[in-house]
């Protein structure tokens, strides 16, 4: 019997979830896990390691590596072939924190001014 999936930890979900090239020539659509969005996001946008990103998604730093690797062959396909990216499914559980948080680097961030009050930090477990 195989393991089950992991949920990867999302501080949020995206707000926009599509994007379409201008002259969009093809029909084709390519789909981006909230997940592997969330990897990028952190990664690229945020600037985070693997290993902090790992730690924020309560997953392994290999299953990072994937998840990361996956969504940048999805958004080259997308940007070189014209098609239309959206965001949707994925393996995730949105942070139960995520209304009071800062929601864009709980792992490093103390979020006290913003309502939890605590440093807050997605991959615990809710008391």
């Amino acid at each position: 019997m195989p393991r089950p999936v992991k949920k990867r930890q999302v501080c949020a979900l995206p707000e926009t979830r599509e994007f379409l090239p201008g002259n969009c020539r093809s029909a084709d659509c390519v789909e981006l896990g909230v997940d592997e969005f969330e990897c990028v996001r952190l990664i690229d946008y945020l600037r985070l390691t693997q290993d902090d990103c790992a730690e924020q998604m309560n997953v392994a730093r290999t299953t990072v590596q994937a998840v990361y690797n996956s969504a940048r062959e999805k958004m080259a396909d997308a940007l070189v072939n014209g098609k239309k990216l959206v965001i949707t499914g994925g393996s995730y559980a949105v942070c139960p924190r995520s209304g009071s948080c800062c929601g864009k680097d709980c792992v490093r961030r103390n979020c006290a001014g913003s309502g939890c009050g605590q440093m807050c930090q997605c991959r615990k477990k809710q008391e």
